[in-house]
């Protein structure tokens, strides 16, 4: 997730599914209606682009299956760790570049120095 010293950014869709699971256990349908809402994101995503970022998180060990299920054809996800890790670091970058927009008069409540 870092190269040197600096964290690499996550793409909107990893950004969005890691959102969407810091809140609990989900399955891939209300994964992909939460990260469609302004709060997860705002990201439109398709079955092919969840389940391939899935596929990619869980090969990251970022994200695992939970082993919940209130149906045989769900399958839940989870954050791990490391997961809960990468999204609090692009957290703390993302709320740097606002503070810095706010700063630069760019946002609203903000003020130049």
């Amino acid at each position: 997730m870092t190269t040197g010293s600096a964290p690499v950014p996550l793409t909107p869709a990893v950004f969005a599914i890691l959102l969407a699971l810091a809140e609990g256990d989900r399955h891939g349908y209300a994964i992909m209606k939460d990260v469609r809402t302004p709060q997860g994101g705002g990201v439109a995503m398709g079955p092919g682009t969840l389940y391939g970022t899935l596929d990619r998180l869980m090969r990251d060990r970022l994200v695992e299956e939970s082993g919940l299920s209130d149906d045989e054809r769900r399958r839940y996800y989870r954050l791990t760790a490391d997961g809960r890790t990468a999204l609090a670091v692009e957290l703390e970058r993302l709320d740097a570049a606002v503070s810095s927009a706010r700063s630069l008069g760019l946002l609203p409540n903000g003020s130049r120095s």
